[in-house]
């Protein structure tokens, strides 16, 4: 499976509980081949999200970290290869917030280059999403009963991308990518407080 993926991306939008955070742990648990493939840390790097402060601290307790640099510190136990978690301890507008994120250590400045971009993607003067953003929060929420890749039913060109299950009134349920839908679907599938928030353009 190759998936085409933004270096940097916020994949869920508000504040993570516990049970959500470790959830989002692995958002890609279902793919098919998982851990088989050459492009598995690419699905990770990259990908963050807000937690809570007691979310924060749990895991800083779990185990003793790999290293610790100021406001951040890496998790001991790797996801793949050079993937690893980092948690972030960020003020934001005169405000204390926590963060989750992938980084690859092997690539120097990889924390540090993340904690930029969420300091620069949480300051945006207005609320807002981008299209990308919206379809990834959309993929975060959603039950692992409700989403999924496309297999050997799909064109080949189509396989091991990422599909959710879509109600389209008489006909049904059918199964979708992520990709291919429709405002309207996406409106749905947002929950009422994210559906009406202005588009951003990706920085």
């Amino acid at each position: 499976m190759t998936l085409s993926v933004p270096p940097i991306r916020k994949v869920y939008q508000g504040v993570a509980d516990r049970r959500q955070m470790f959830r989002m742990f692995d958002r890609h648990a279902q793919r098919p081949n998982r851990w088989q493939g050459d492009d598995d840390g690419a699905l990770y790097r990259g990908e963050w999200f807000e937690i809570g402060g007691a979310e924060h601290d749990h895991m800083f307790e779990i185990l003793p970290p790999l290293w610790m640099r100021g406001d951040m510190f890496a998790l001991r136990e790797f996801l793949t290869g050079s993937i690893t978690s980092v948690f972030f301890e960020l003020s934001i507008d005169g405000r204390l917030r926590h963060f989750h994120g992938y980084c690859d250590l092997a690539e120097k400045g990889s924390p540090e280059v993340l904690r930029a971009a969420i300091i620069a993607r949480e300051s945006w003067p207005v609320r807002a999403m981008t299209p990308e953003e919206r379809l990834e929060h959309i993929w975060s929420a959603t039950h692992d009963d409700y989403r999924g890749y496309a297999g050997e039913r799909w064109p080949r060109c189509l396989q091991g991308k990422r599909t959710v299950l879509c109600y389209e009134g008489r006909r049904g349920t059918t199964l979708k990518l992520l990709e291919h839908l429709t405002e309207a679907e996406i409106s749905a599938k947002l929950p009422v407080h994210l559906r009406y928030l202005p588009d951003a353009l990706a920085a």
